[in-house]
């Protein structure tokens, strides 16, 4: 069985997330990241210098997206990404492994750049730069917005940007699936922690394969509650959509 986790990167999710793990006692727990990224995200916890000059290297595209996704983290007192480092360190500390299952977001970017309409380009960069200066409240908003309304969101970027729907989603969600379903042949019980926008496209695809598979959504996830101790053991319970 596959659960997928559907998370954000920038919120507080760590402690959800440890409490799904201790409950579903997984085998193996998957990354939405590539070792590239993971070696990024330590580095920039290690030795932000060198983590910042490195920056300067990456395509554009990629710093922009990351710049805003930072900023908005430290609006919720935390580093983008942390909930993908919580999950590995869960792993190590169980000496379970780890499974990188996104594809290198480097040449992805670039990849997408390259590919990019001009019209397409000017139109990002006009959002990238907004986004810049977007509050944590219009944040929240949105995330409402598009939790009421998954597919119709989605369509939505679609049209203002097909070839970042196409190249960031669509082709990613291809290439996880992929991933889950090596995983899958390997191992019986599996969490995957990806990104929530990722969920519904890699579902419709394990769907299609027939492979047995769970769901637990970023809201979910927000509207969890650490249970109060009362001396006793403490047990995780959430509502999960089985598919």
């Amino acid at each position: 069985m596959i659960t997928l986790i559907g998370t954000g990167h920038i919120f507080d999710l760590s402690a959800a997330l440890l409490a799904i793990f201790d409950e579903k006692q997984p085998e193996i727990i998957g990354v939405e990241l590539d070792p590239q990224r993971y070696q990024a995200i330590l580095l920039r916890n290690t030795d932000p210098a060198t983590y910042h000059a490195a920056k300067k290297n990456l395509p554009f595209i990629y710093r922009m997206l990351a710049q805003f996704q930072e900023s908005m983290a430290e609006s919720y007192g935390v580093n983008a990404g942390d909930e993908m480092l919580s999950a590995i360190n869960y792993a190590q500390s169980h000496v379970l492994p780890v499974a990188f299952v996104d594809t290198n977001a480097q040449q992805l970017f670039t990849h997408m750049w390259n590919t990019m309409p001009f019209f397409e380009k000017l139109r990002l960069m006009f959002s990238g730069v907004a986004g810049l200066f977007v509050s944590k409240k219009r944040v929240e908003e949105e995330l409402k917005n598009y939790q009421a309304h998954y597919d119709s969101y989605l369509q939505e970027i679609g049209k203002k940007f097909p070839t970042i729907k196409r190249t960031l989603i669509d082709d990613r969600n291809e290439f996880m699936t992929q991933r889950l379903v090596e995983l899958n042949d390997k191992h019986q019980k599996i969490i995957v922690c990806i990104g929530d926008g990722h969920v519904s496209g890699i579902s419709k695809l394990l769907e299609q394969k027939q492979i047995p598979f769970e769901t637990i959504r970023l809201q979910q996830l927000q509207d969890w509650k650490r249970p109060q101790s009362d001396g006793s053991s403490a047990h995780f319970s959430i509502n999960y959509d089985p598919l």
